[in-house]
């Protein structure tokens, strides 16, 4: 398999997202079954694994740890600070807190160490920029955890060029991990320019749009009542029929390239710059095959402008997230 820079690994250009394993979609998948989702993936040639606190609250990285830590030497590791379960009420109920204090990602760091059954994270995220943290102080924190060796390198998720360039100005960072995908365009505004000029790898994570672009029908009512595109706007009982019109062209143009729907929305991502990479989430063995895929699909520049017409800002309706969602990601937004 060919190999992209992240940061300053070389990685297979499509990763796993471990967070479907144990969160976001539904119920959590069988250990069993992520045990063996992972090691696949791991056999097949990714070497760029991405989880996170946050994910199952520590579930998502202990599954990694159990499954992947005997393979250490032969895959990156990607975690992510910044956003984790707590106890606030002492209950044990844990919920979800943004907490960017340089004193919180450490603590958070040891736990994830310990989880993920390793001496060290080869890159590890700000999940979420706390506003209430300068991000000079939270990437900070996050430079004297590299110093200690606990981690290699840093990588910030959901934020503006601006606040890159911020970052940068501390303390190098490898990567930004953000939602890409022909129907979430926002990193063309600005921060994949600015990944591009400072050597920063970019991210792009949900690169077949939660499932929009896999070619499989969503019934909006048969979601899991866990499954967060509840709260999502593109989803939802007034955006979605209007959405599903945007289908029937891309669909047949995967037919007519003969792949995917899934290979075709990730080859065009792969096809967009050299400087990103993808992270799809999976709990199937055979999508994630169906996902590797998209490395052999060549698109020509007029396959390229034919994607970009028919989905994109210009008819995709909705938000990607809800009001509470936006207010905390530091992303740039199409007027």
């Amino acid at each position: 398999m060919s190999t992209r820079a992240l940061g300053p690994f070389q990685v297979s250009p499509i990763g796993l997202g471990c967070m479907n394993i144990c969160h976001a979609y539904g119920n959590p998948t069988p250990p069993e079954q992520a045990e063996r989702l992972l090691l696949t993936a791991l056999d097949a040639g990714v070497t760029h694994f991405d989880t996170a606190a946050l994910y199952g609250f520590g579930v998502s990285e202990q599954l990694v740890g159990k499954a992947l830590s005997p393979h250490r030497q032969r895959f990156t590791l990607a975690s992510k600070c910044g956003m984790q379960g707590v106890d606030v009420q002492g209950d044990g109920k844990l919920v979800r807190v943004i907490d960017g204090r340089p004193a919180t990602l450490r603590q958070t760091c040891e736990d994830a160490l310990r989880r993920l059954k390793t001496d060290v994270i080869d890159l590890y995220y700000l999940h979420r920029w706390d506003k209430k943290v300068p991000i000079e102080d939270s990437v900070g924190g996050l430079s004297d955890l590299v110093r200690a060796g606990k981690i290699r390198s840093i990588g910030l998720s959901e934020v503006s060029a601006n606040t890159l360039r911020k970052a940068h100005a501390v303390h190098p960072i490898a990567a930004v991990q953000t939602e890409y995908s022909l129907w979430t365009r926002n990193p063309e505004i600005a921060v994949l320019d600015a990944c591009r000029e400072l050597g920063t790898t970019f991210v792009a994570f949900s690169p077949v749009a939660r499932g929009f672009l896999c070619g499989k029908p969503i019934d909006i009512n048969k979601l899991d009542a866990k499954d967060i595109r509840r709260g999502m706007p593109r989803f939802n009982a007034e955006n979605f029929p209007r959405n599903l019109q945007l289908l029937p062209p891309y669909l047949a143009l995967a037919q007519e390239l003969g792949c995917s729907p899934s290979q075709l929305a990730i080859a065009w991502l792969l096809h967009k710059a050299p400087h990103i990479v993808a992270i799809p989430g999976t709990t199937s063995i055979d999508h994630l095959h169906d996902d590797l895929g998209a490395l052999d699909v060549k698109l020509s520049p007029a396959h390229m402008q034919q994607l970009e017409a028919m989905i994109g800002q210009h008819n995709v309706v909705g938000n990607r997230y809800n009001d509470q969602a936006n207010s905390e990601v530091d992303t740039e937004v199409f007027a």
